[in-house]
């Protein structure tokens, strides 16, 4: 099922079911209840205007560094333990909306993309073993980590929070993708196009700690709740890495693209 969240003519928030052609159907009852899904109304309409991020998490947990390629790039190691930071709640970011490059860039220009594809959790987890860990995941969704750099590497006393965690800095969408049509998260093309010039292009099989790794690992005498959001991080040909680099600037249109869920598509303002 490909899971729509929109806001309605009178501002409600509502559920429904991508039926394609441009047309959904309303979906109704408990988002995130276990094994469940929101039950079809059979009531159809055509493909809403204001769409909303998929999910309104209750938390945000990012990877840094977990494809290979992107490591190298930026003259890192892999990593032995995969390297952990937050996203504020109030990152996020709907499809069709702007990312707004923030006034207390750091020096000039600073603000990158990075396509990711991002995990939703279903139900609790708390110490899953890589066996079960799939079992967990609602579904997935496209995201971007957008990075103010200099705020990232130097403006956060050697934490990534702040250089992360401006307004509007995760887009999500443009729907949810269940994980029943996704059975191989590791085997997913997902690039970034920046004004129609493709800029990463890659697959998830290059992560170095796999999806069901990563919950496992971060379950660990800790509760996923359901609604998280775990973004797996980005594959190379990042802004800053380019010689010379690429910084997101206004007018700028940024699309997220990952196989089989469809592309989120942000502009930028200043």
């Amino acid at each position: 099922m490909r899971i729509i969240r929109f806001e309605d003519g009178s501002n409600n928030i509502q559920l429904a079911q991508d039926l394609g052609g441009g047309q959904v159907e309303r979906l109704e009852g408990a988002w995130f209840e276990p094994n469940r899904l929101p039950k079809p109304t059979g009531q159809t309409m055509s493909f809403p205007d204001r769409l909303l991020a998929p999910v309104d998490p209750p938390n945000i947990i990012c990877i840094g560094l977990n494809y290979a390629a992107h490591a190298k790039e930026g003259g890192h190691e892999p990593p032995a333990r995969p390297v952990v930071f937050t996203k504020l709640t109030s990152t996020l970011n709907h499809p069709g909306r702007p990312i707004r490059i923030p006034k207390c860039q750091m020096d000039g220009p600073e603000v990158d993309y990075e396509c990711e594809l991002a995990v939703v959790i279903g139900r609790p987890a708390r110490n899953v073993s890589q066996e079960d860990a799939l079992k967990h995941v609602f579904g997935y969704c496209c995201g971007n980590d957008v990075s103010a750099r200099s705020w990232q590497k130097n403006g956060g006393g050697g934490q990534w929070v702040r250089g992360k965690g401006f307004d509007t800095f995760c887009p999500l969408g443009p729907c949810l993708v269940t994980a029943d049509e996704i059975p191989d998260p590791q085997n997913l093309a997902i690039k970034t196009t920046l004004n129609g010039q493709v800029m990463q292009d890659s697959s998830t099989a290059d992560m170095i700690f796999s999806v069901k790794a990563l919950i496992a690992f971060l379950s660990q005498d800790t509760t996923l709740l359901p609604g998280t959001v775990i973004l797996t991080g980005t594959p190379q040909g990042v802004g800053f890495a380019r010689k010379p680099p690429v910084w997101l600037k206004a007018g700028d249109e940024v699309v997220v693209e990952v196989e089989g869920i469809g592309k989120l598509v942000n502009s930028v303002v200043a």
